[in-house]
């Protein structure tokens, strides 16, 4: 093993040991459910922020979208356009109301349970649904994180793709196991910052070494001069089309439907902490993003060669390797900079085991199943869920050429079109009923998975055929149906009125 390698693995290996030491003090923090998946609703507002921020971008954020830009050009910005778009929204008008509604909801810790106090759903319908839906597509969004991780110990150590699965894995495996909620936080809010001084610091650097030779550079590396590379309205030299446009900013439709977001404003201590934290989250993911964009076009002026298409996705990797490759001091700064990529991963990973865990131990197992279970036994039961999840999302990994970018492109439309249309009416639409409520989900889950994975147009999903996201239709279609279904039927019952003004006037 070279000296470089020996540099960077211990990197590695001091963040980890952070990580899983953060897991055992949490765990004694832990008594109940309520801390294991809300912190006890004790988040300060600089973790609140931090940690909704970094579980939200992922690997997607350090791999996928600076490896289109570095790949396309800068037309692939869209996406986070439409997310930064979407992170306002959800943080100015989402957060306070939710927070307030789950509190006063019979102080609901999980998404599907609040949609169950909400609509009284005696019968647990609308918490079955949700919960299905929750576990099948973060399934996918907890593989395309685990896919990154092995993606990212294979580039730096030359490990074997599925021992890097594994290595990563069971990291994040550990301390999610043993701290719950309190834990991914704290991890989360240290991985946000370390993803953030990561993104700053790489392409400034390697944008200085370039220097004024950055358009000669950029030629060199089959950037043509005046090409359109750097256009927001070309893709690949081609024209992007307003169809391509308007689905890459429904990206930020997504939010207010992400689980693993949404916990977050409902475990801030106070409203003051979350005015806060909807500060500080705006202008983390306004650099974050503007940054993950500007990497993927440095990267292709910096980098000596072109990476092969199937290789783009360690942009900011190889980036980071080639800046610090001299000294052991050098090279070591470059392997806690790598580990902000393993942070982003982490970071989503790990919250979305847990609201998978939640979802199988307090809604289905607590809710339906066996409604007498204490606290103890429910807490087993999640550390399970967390077990079992975790090796389902690596089977799903194995394929070394699965793509990051697919895989969370497939999740969050599924999430964002199940859920997203139900969130905004829950909180703003007091018409709202539990029918049109189960009438919303269904439809924009299905609509998702037959939109992206059945070829009933010419043997091609219609996706392939089209090109439009299927969160674009989806949500609208979730919500359409929300609409139509609660109008037609039975407006909801008096207590549910005057529980949802009882919302509207709330002091805390």
């Amino acid at each position: 093993m070279s000296g470089s390698t020996i540099a960077v693995l211990v990197a590695f290996i001091c963040y980890l040991c952070l990580m899983i030491a953060i897991g055992i003090l949490s765990m004694k923090k832990t008594k109940s459910t309520e801390d294991y998946f809300l912190g006890g609703r004790g988040l300060n507002s600089w973790v609140a922020a931090l940690s909704a921020q970094a579980s939200d971008m992922s690997g997607w954020l350090l791999m996928g979208l600076p490896g289109s830009i570095y790949a396309a050009g800068t037309g692939k910005a869209w996406i986070a356009i439409g997310l930064f778009i979407g992170t306002v929204l959800n943080w100015l008008l989402i957060s306070k109301r939710l927070s307030r509604y789950t509190i006063v909801a019979n102080n609901s810790l999980t998404l599907p349970e609040f949609f169950q106090n909400r609509y009284r759903d005696k019968k647990k319908i609308l918490l079955g649904i949700s919960s299905a839906v929750i576990v099948i597509f973060f399934l996918v969004y907890t593989a395309s994180a685990l896919a990154s991780g092995g993606k990212l110990f294979n580039t730096v150590f030359g490990v074997d793709y599925h021992i890097a699965l594994l290595i990563g894995a069971a990291v994040i495996l550990i301390y999610t196991f043993l701290g719950g909620f309190l834990a991914v936080c704290t991890t989360d809010f240290i991985q946000g910052t370390l993803m953030l001084i990561g993104l700053l610091v790489v392409p400034i650097i390697a944008y200085a070494m370039v220097g004024a030779d950055f358009s000669s550079a950029l030629i060199a590396n089959g950037v043509a001069p005046n090409s359109d590379y750097m256009s927001l309205f070309y893709v690949n030299g081609e024209p992007y089309t307003f169809t391509q446009i308007i689905s890459d900013l429904a990206w930020g439709l997504g939010y207010c439907g992400m689980p693993h977001i949404l916990v977050r404003f409902m475990a801030v201590k106070s409203e003051k902490e979350l005015k806060k934290s909807s500060a500080i989250a705006i202008i983390w993911v306004a650099i974050s993003l503007f940054a993950a964009c500007a990497i993927g076009v440095i990267g292709r002026a910096y980098l000596s060669s072109v990476l092969t298409e199937s290789a783009t996705e360690t942009v900011f990797i190889t980036m980071i390797q080639q800046i610090f490759s001299n000294g052991f001091i050098m090279i070591f700064i470059g392997g806690l900079f790598l580990c902000g990529i393993l942070a982003a991963i982490m970071s989503t990973a790990d919250s979305q085991l847990l609201v998978c865990a939640s979802s199988v131990s307090k809604d289905i197992y607590k809710n339906i199943l066996k409604p007498d279970a204490d606290d103890k036994k429910v807490l087993n039961i999640s550390r399970i869920t967390v077990l079992i999840v975790a090796v389902l999302a690596f089977l799903i990994a194995w394929d070394p050429n699965s793509s990051i970018m697919d895989l969370v492109s497939d999740a969050w439309a599924g999430l964002g079109s199940a859920f997203g249309p139900l969130v905004v009416c829950s909180l703003f639409w007091k018409r709202t009923n539990l029918p049109g409520a189960i009438a919303g989900i269904l439809s924009g889950g299905l609509f998702v998975i037959v939109w992206d994975y059945l070829p009933i147009v010419g043997g091609q999903t219609p996706y392939t055929a089209t090109g439009i996201y299927s969160l674009l239709l989806g949500f609208f279609v979730s919500l359409l149906c929300i609409v139509v279904v609660s109008l037609m039927t039975k407006e909801p019952e008096q207590e549910i009125l005057t529980e949802f003004e009882k919302v509207n006037n709330y002091t805390e």
